[in-house]
């Protein structure tokens, strides 16, 4: 399954980082950042808790960037 997420993140290398650390996450099996749109697109693996899992991508966001936001 893939789902697209309304994000606020502040600068395009943060941007980038944030992906690297969603990509990272277990139960994800892609994810890309678009600073520009403002749009996080998540590929979750087969049978994974997305709530759980979308969890984990904003903890793992926050130590990126502390006052992100994923609109979940």
């Amino acid at each position: 399954m893939k789902k697209i997420y309304k994000i606020e993140v502040d600068c395009a290398n943060c941007a980038n980082k944030m992906e690297i650390s969603a990509n990272k996450t277990p139960g994800v099996k892609s994810a890309a950042v678009n600073f520009m749109t403002q749009k996080m697109t998540v590929e979750f693996d087969e049978g994974a808790d997305i709530t759980a899992v979308m969890k984990e991508v904003e903890k793992n966001c926050k130590k990126v960037e502390d006052d992100c936001v994923i609109y979940m």
